[in-house]
């Protein structure tokens, strides 16, 4: 599902906009200013961030302006009550994507964000950014620091899996069923042969680390210092 960012401190505002997203068919996640959500950035994959300009303590633009140094793929979309070509040429000179001045009708403001998605390729490209790691899931490689790490097939599938949900432990039946179904042959100690194999694999990127959770399994770690907003051009 599509993970939306909705940066508003109008609550009410918020609340329709989320409401709306949810009834067609995305999972919003609504924040009333900036600090919140980076936060929610770091535990979630973000694909879309709907934001206000006028906020206290961080604006949109500035919001934008950080969100840009990090991630330059993920649409940025302004929904604000500035309707001055000032504005609109400082949020565009930023990088966002698209701005839609308030009041203005919801139907719109769907449209949009579906217009912004498919010229983003989310729906269809399925990648995934943690610092200088880049994996694409459709040609099914990993690059970090530029330079192709070779992986398995069931090596690029557990990692995979891991990095699209940082902090989220997994046990091994869970990854055995998610990633080997019903092939036979092998049992849930498997998993650690390949993660064995990831670490050793991984062993100078500096963005991630592959925990062990006693008694359960498995989750990725996103380091502080390279939690990547949104991590994914998914």
């Amino acid at each position: 599902m599509i993970n939306v960012l909705v940066v508003e401190d109008d609550l009410k505002l918020n609340k329709i906009v989320c409401s709306s997203l949810d009834a067609h068919g995305y999972r919003s996640v609504g924040c009333i200013n900036a600090s919140e959500a980076f936060d929610r950035m770091i535990d979630i994959k973000i694909d879309l961030i709907i934001s206000d300009i006028m906020m206290p303590e961080i604006d949109g633009f500035k919001l934008a302006s950080l969100v840009r140094e990090q991630n330059k793929d993920i649409p940025i979309l302004f929904m604000s009550a500035r309707d001055d070509i000032s504005a609109k040429q400082k949020g565009f000179n930023i990088g966002i994507d698209d701005f839609i001045v308030k009041p203005f009708d919801m139907e719109e403001l769907i449209l949009r964000i579906g217009a912004l998605l498919r010229r983003s390729n989310i729906k269809n490209e399925k990648k995934l950014t943690v610092g200088s790691l880049i994996m694409n899931a459709d040609e099914m490689t990993a690059y970090f620091n530029d330079k192709e790490i070779p992986l398995t097939i069931k090596e690029f599938q557990v990692l995979y899996k891991l990095l699209s949900n940082p902090k989220i432990a997994f046990t091994r039946n869970q990854l055995m069923d998610d990633i080997w179904g019903l092939e036979t042959g092998t049992t849930p100690r498997s998993v650690d042969v390949y993660i064995t194999s990831l670490r050793d694999k991984f062993s100078e990127c500096k963005d991630f680390e592959i925990v062990t959770v006693y008694r359960l399994g498995y989750k990725a770690v996103l380091f502080p210092a390279n939690k990547k907003l949104a991590g994914n051009s998914d």
